[in-house]
């Protein structure tokens, strides 16, 4: 007897499911009630959300003086925390357009989710430049609209209008894409949902899918457009929020490091940020079939080359520093390093340059446990390096007579808290209604190993 082929690599769908359990597997949660981990995770997440509600009423009613800012640092939580959601999402736009581009089958079953994680945090990153404007209600200012204010316009070359144009455009190409992804499942959707409010629900989503062969062609041409058209973005947009501090004359900001230093850890941030969530996930609602260990493999050794990748950008800021010979670049990175923010600084380099090596032994990147740990130490790390970079830059200025501590006041930590609320709320909600795997790539991805 003919001994059976041994497969050189692991599946990326276990357990060879037929094309009809994909389907069911996938739509099990959304026909059934929640589950009492996903109601006790949905309380937690509405009390944060709930707390970061109340304590951004409490600073718009009263003034941005409920802020712990002052004379030398002007800019504090709500920078870091805006700069941190954008950067976590960028993972959904890398993994949707540029691994589809590059024809990575490992992106099919994380795909759904990061983009709808995208969609997030992006909402969440818009909050803090909204918030910073102490009279939100006129926000809309910043749109060049028709209007009737005669020659008073925005300035365009504020730092400001910059974000605006990057975070309106990354989250309208953004929504486009992940909602274009859904429509095939949308349609399955539709066809297995009996009559009711649901069922038209799906139907008006799905914009008439009929699966015909024309549909498919003219669906995955416009998928390869948008892949196309996001791809830029992933550069663009963080570069943009970095030259919010390049562009200035600050010591430790005006370096032309930034962009690529800003994209490469933002990419690293929402891998993290990913992995978290695709952990719970596979765990909760039983999807370790879809989203196997090779999958959290791959994405450990995305997180090992961007955060080597960070890690030499911080080695290049202090090469430079030094090599450059202007004291007050020196200064800035002296005080990060031994000042009284050190324990932000440490804290950062251990969990962004020391942490991620861990990841070149296999036997920790496919240990599930190992990952989750890195994986939340990995946002830890980026949440602290934009805080060391902005506090640590301003709360030493150019005269000593200004020096000055930065500490945040509980509306600030509650507006953080109230973000990641937001955050898990939308997330389990979206877990919930709409499909979290995309059913129809995994079923090619299962037909293509089938026929190898």
């Amino acid at each position: 007897m003919a001994a059976e082929p041994i497969a050189l690599r692991l599946p990326w769908v276990e357990g060879n499911p037929s094309l009809r359990q994909i389907t069911d597997d996938v739509c099990r949660p959304l026909a059934t009630r929640p589950s009492k981990s996903w109601m006790a995770c949905f309380a937690v997440a509405l009390a944060a959300l709930t707390l970061g509600a109340v304590s951004a009423g409490y600073e718009v009613a009263t003034g941005i003086g409920t802020w712990g800012l002052n004379k030398s640092v002007g800019w504090a939580f709500d920078i870091t925390n805006f700069v941190f959601w954008i950067g976590i999402g960028h993972a959904g736009t890398l993994i949707s357009a540029i691994l589809m581009l590059f024809r990575q089958k490992w992106r099919t079953s994380i795909s759904r989710s990061a983009e709808g994680m995208t969609i997030f945090a992006v909402m969440c990153a818009g909050l803090f430049p909204l918030l910073h404007m102490g009279r939100p209600w006129f926000a809309f200012w910043v749109f060049p609209y028709p209007n009737s204010r005669g020659p008073l316009w925005v300035n365009f070359r504020s730092p400001l209008l910059w974000d605006v144009v990057a975070i309106s455009t990354y989250f309208t190409i953004s929504f486009v894409f992940w909602f274009v992804g859904m429509i095939p499942d949308l349609a399955t959707l539709r066809d297995r949902t009996p009559a009711g409010w649901r069922k038209r629900l799906y139907a008006l989503l799905s914009l008439g899918w009929d699966g015909s062969r024309r549909t498919w062609s003219r669906y995955e041409t416009l998928s390869l457009i948008l892949a196309g058209l996001a791809t830029p973005l992933v550069v663009s947009v963080h570069s943009i929020v970095s030259m919010d501090f390049a562009t200035s004359v600050i010591p430790g900001w005006h370096t032309t490091l930034f962009p690529p230093y800003f994209v490469a850890g933002a990419v690293f941030s929402g891998f993290g940020m990913v992995m978290t969530l695709l952990i719970l996930t596979r765990r909760v609602m039983a999807l370790e079939r879809y989203i196997t260990l090779r999958h959290l493999e791959a994405m450990a050794k995305i997180l090992l080359v961007t955060g080597s990748l960070v890690g030499f950008c911080y080695l290049t800021e202090l090469f430079l520093a030094w090599y450059g010979g202007n004291p007050y670049e020196r200064a800035a990175f002296w005080n990060r390093a031994l000042g009284p923010y050190a324990w932000a600084y440490w804290t950062m380099m251990t969990c962004n340059l020391f942490v991620p090596q861990l990841m070149w032994w296999r036997r920790l990147r496919t240990s599930v446990p190992v990952l989750f740990v890195v994986s939340l130490l990995v946002n830890v790390g980026m949440w602290f390096e934009r805080f060391v970079i902005i506090v640590t830059s301003l709360h030493r200025d150019f005269l000593p007579s200004s020096w000055t501590m930065y500490k945040p006041t509980w509306v600030e930590v509650g507006i953080l808290i109230g973000s990641f609320g937001l955050f898990f709320t939308l997330f389990l909600l979206f877990v919930q209604v709409l499909p979290i795997i995309a059913m129809w790539e995994v079923k090619s991805v299962r037909a293509g190993e089938a026929k190898s």
